[in-house]
Formats: C-alpha cells, structure tokens, sequence
C-alpha cells in the first residue's frame, strides 16, 4: 500500500454513543455502526474515526480510560470490534482509533496499584506530598485547580482535566513500553491509525509554578516540549510498521510548532488537528451577537494551507458545535451547509466529516441545564454560577459552546427516536429532526447529503483536487474565491445575491440550477 495513502483519503467521524443503537438501551454501540456501513461506504468516504470506544467508567464519555485493551460493554464485544473491521474492510473502508494517552481513569489498574506504591507503577503518574496546599499553582483544562488529594496513598496526584483523569509520567520510561503493548494490540487487529487526543501535551519538563495566565496557568511547563517530540517519534516508528497514520489533536500550536510536529523528514505526525480556524469565532463573539468574520476564517485557513506539508481539514467534531450554527445560517440553512460542504472537500490535504455533518445537522434546541450531559459545560456553568451574571446569558454561553451540540444522537429518520433507538436515547434528539434526517434527504435531490455524495465522487476523480496547490484569489466580506491547480472555487457567503466572472465550466453548484454569472445565496460553485 502507498504510505501516503491518507493524503488521498476522506475521514469519517464516528461518536459510537451517538451514532446507532443497535439493542435499544438508548446508547449507540458497535453493531449499529455495523448495521450503517453500507450508508457510510454510500457516502464515497474511506476511513472510519472511531471516539473512545474502550472500557471506562465514562466520566468523561469515554475519555476516561480505565482499560485500553477492552471494550467498553455499553458498545458491545471484542467479537463486534473484530466483525466491524472485517465488514468495514469488506467495504473498502478502513477503522481509525482515538488514542488517549496524556492520561488515564482513576479506575485504571495502573493507577490503583499506584496509589498503592506498587513497582513498576508507582511512578507512571505524578505524585507531590504536599498536602496541605498544591506542589503548584496550575489550572486545568476544565477550570480550577490540577491536583487531588489522595487519601490512599496520602499524596496528590497531577490531573490536567477532570480530577478522575490522572496525568500520566512520561519521565518513566517503563510507561512507553505498556503505550507500545497497546499501540501493537489494536494495529495487530486491523486498525490502520490514531487520532491521538491532545497529543502535544504528554510531557511536563517540571512541576515549577507557571506564570500566571487567564487560563492554563502552567502550560509552559507542558505545550509542545522536546520530550513530547521525541515520544511522538516512537510513536511514528511503530504505527508506519503497520502502514497506518497519525493525526494529532494539538492544544495551542502555532505554525511553527504544527510544521515541526508534521515535517515528513522529522517523522512524528502526519498531520494535526489546528484550532486556529475554530478560534475565529471566539466564544465571546457569541455571548455579544457580533458578526462572524467570514474574511478572518479564510485568512487563517489560507495561512495554514500554504505554511504547512499537509493539513487535515475539518469544521466540527466531538467537541465543537455544529458548523452550520457557527459559520453558516439557518435561514438558508441547506444552502450555506453545502457551501461549507464546498470549502471541506476542496481545501488542500485531508478532510475530516463528522457525523450529521453530511445532513447539516444544527446545535442542540435544549431549554436548560437540567438536559446537559456534558462534563466541561457543567464545570464552565459552575464557575459562571460564581460570577454575578444573569442567569440568561449564562445558558447564552453553554449553548455556543456545550460539546453537547455536537453529541446529540444521529437524525436516521423522522420518527420518534429519529431512528437512533427504539428507546429513551441517553441525550435528547434535536426536535428538528423531523425535517432534517437521512431518510429525508435520500429522497431530496437538493438536500445535503445528495451534494456531498456528488461532491465526494468528484473530488476522488479530480487530481487537481487531490494534489493541487492552494492559491487564494479573493478574500472579501462576502465572496471567497481559490484555486487548486486549474480547478476554481467561488463561494458566496451571504444572503444577497453577487455577480461574478466565471471564466470557465461550472462543474458542481450548491443549487441544482446555476445561474451564469451569478452567485445565489450561500451559492458555491466549482469552475474548471
């Protein structure tokens, strides 16, 4: 197989919880996903992402891990893990895993023999005696403090997260070796690759006190480090064994840090995940009603594609909300879904969907926090609660920026249920999905999941898509226009109407009929 055969591929992104459920105990799980593979292969995508399907007590959804090399029994077996790859494979369609390896649960084995001082794993986290009081003034992720007394061993342990997700020692070498044990595990099973989660993190060169910030006083101490390097090195080593691929989710990275992270002759990474585009639209932009800048969003995706050996390409995930609530409109909700559709599929390196992006899925429609399920918006929500600010604009804020916006359970059909589970689903359904659902849209030659299967087919067949080079033509308030190699890209992203010059074939519209020399709407049209 070609080593660089990612470069040509497109990623699909699966939240098992959310996705299908198979048994009707209203959680998503394996064989659902099983049961959706001939929908995903209809897609034209070629790489299935899996979230965190492992053994863990789910504080944090999974992100938790109290056993890497066990499935978690909500989703099912080995024996569904061992068929999904096989039917998956049978499709054409290869099965990526997240890898969470900053830290672990507290109900980890490693962690329990730990606090217990038991050899080898005394050291596989970080442990202070100083107790009363903290060994350091770092905060955390999720907000406050980044250590917890434990009563067991009568120490504090590390946690840059949730206080049930202890950081993991890098400093003991013994470490690596059980990573390398379950990195083999899952390759050896067919798994061609890691979406590694805040991977630029792993290593804390001290437990000094940090300068103080607004948030992630500390960090100093562990972004994007020597040791990281060197780690994600040995990591690279074992995973190109196995001719797989690496994407890493990178915290606070800056162009020169993602370049050095990615650079082929310095073997880490194959490509990270960047926030920079994602950050455009700050949260406080939210709380005040300002203007999403449209210009600014390209400017940064330009700056990025340009400066970088490859990119992996993607407007939502597990932990972002939905992007047509954030840089599209819901007035012509259908219309600026495909046009990001456009902009995804046409940028330069490897995209990334998620699932219900491909049907312009919007942020949940809940009414209060009582139907949150997220652990960060709970933490945020409580330190807001500390704040004198009314009660409204805190809900404002949990409702821009809850992971909950993208975790809702996946609109199949419009039934109740949505087609999701034959029972209460362990999140609400957005109500819309009775207008916005798969099987709907299967039979809406104008929806957008018609358009992205168009636009997938064409993308696979298009060199100049493929592998051509990225040149902005226009950044304006409310035209994009770029090219990739001879093939042009024009995007109108506005409710008036432009007029433009084509100068060439329009091959692909996100209206079934182009009018010449006109941009409609959050039109978008690729021109050869």
């Amino acid at each position: 197989m070609d080593g660089n055969w990612w470069k040509k591929s497109v990623v699909y992104q699966i939240y098992p919880r959310s996705f299908c459920d198979s048994n009707g105990d209203g959680i998503g799980d394996l064989r659902g996903i099983i049961g959706k593979l001939d929908y995903i292969a209809s897609l034209g995508v070629d790489v299935i992402w899996l979230s965190p399907i492992y053994l863990s007590p789910n504080e944090d959804n999974g992100y938790d891990i109290s056993s890497y090399t066990e499935i978690n029994p909500e989703y099912g077996t080995m024996e569904d893990f061992d068929a999904l790859v096989a039917e998956a494979s049978r499709r054409g369609l290869k099965i990526v895993m997240d890898l969470v390896i900053n830290h672990t649960s507290t109900e980890h084995q490693w962690f329990r023999l730990s606090r217990k001082g038991v050899e080898p794993y005394k050291d596989f986290y970080y442990w202070s005696d100083s107790w009363p009081g903290t060994p350091n003034n770092w905060t955390g992720f999720f907000g406050g403090g980044t250590w917890c007394y434990d009563s067991e061993r009568k120490a504090s342990y590390l946690h840059l997260f949730a206080p049930h997700q202890a950081d993991l020692n890098y400093h003991n070498p013994l470490l690596w070796e059980k990573i390398e044990e379950i990195l083999r595990f899952w390759l050896d099973k067919g798994v061609k690759g890691f979406r590694c989660d805040v991977i630029n993190i792993l290593y804390k060169d001290s437990l000094e006190n940090g300068r103080k910030r607004l948030i992630l006083t500390g960090s100093e101490h562990y972004l994007t480090l020597p040791g990281t390097h060197e780690i994600l090195k040995r990591l690279n080593s074992v995973v190109k064994e196995y001719d797989g691929f690496t994407v890493g989710e990178t915290v606070f990275v800056d162009i020169e840090d993602a370049r050095k992270l990615t650079l082929p002759e310095r073997k880490e990474l194959d490509m990270v995940f960047s926030f920079r585009h994602m950050e455009t639209d700050q949260i406080i932009v939210k709380w005040f009603k300002k203007r999403f800048s449209w210009k600014k969003f390209i400017s940064t995706l330009s700056l990025w594609q340009n400066e970088l050996p490859w990119n992996s390409i993607y407007f939502e995930n597990h932990d972002q909300p939905r992007s047509v609530s954030r840089f599209g409109s819901l007035e012509y909700r259908q219309q600026s879904a495909k046009l990001l559709a456009l902009l995804l599929l046409t940028l330069k390196g490897t995209p990334f969907i998620y699932q219900g992006e491909e049907i312009g899925m919007t942020n949940f429609d809940f009414q209060g926090m009582d139907e949150i399920r997220d652990v960060e918006s709970k933490n945020i929500y409580s330190i807001l609660s500390s704040i004198p600010l009314p009660e409204a604009l805190r809900w404002r804020i949990i409702k821009a920026s809850s992971r909950d916006n993208a975790r809702t359970p996946m609109q199949w059909t419009k039934e109740k249920g949505s087609g999701f589970s034959s029972s209460s689903p362990w999140l609400g359904i957005n109500r819309n999905s009775a207008e916005i659902n798969v099987e709907a849209e299967n039979e809406d030659p104008s929806s957008v999941l018609i358009f992205y299967r168009a636009l997938l087919k064409l993308r696979k067949n298009c060199r100049d898509l493929l592998e051509g080079d990225f040149r902005l033509e226009n950044n304006g308030r409310r035209l994009t226009v770029y090219r990739r190699g001879d093939v042009k890209v024009m995007l109108n992203h506005s409710g008036k109407s432009i007029r433009v010059e084509e100068k060439g074939k329009v091959v692909l519209s996100t209206y079934l009929e182009h009018e010449n020399g006109v941009l409609k709407p959050w039109e978008g049209i690729l021109v050869k």
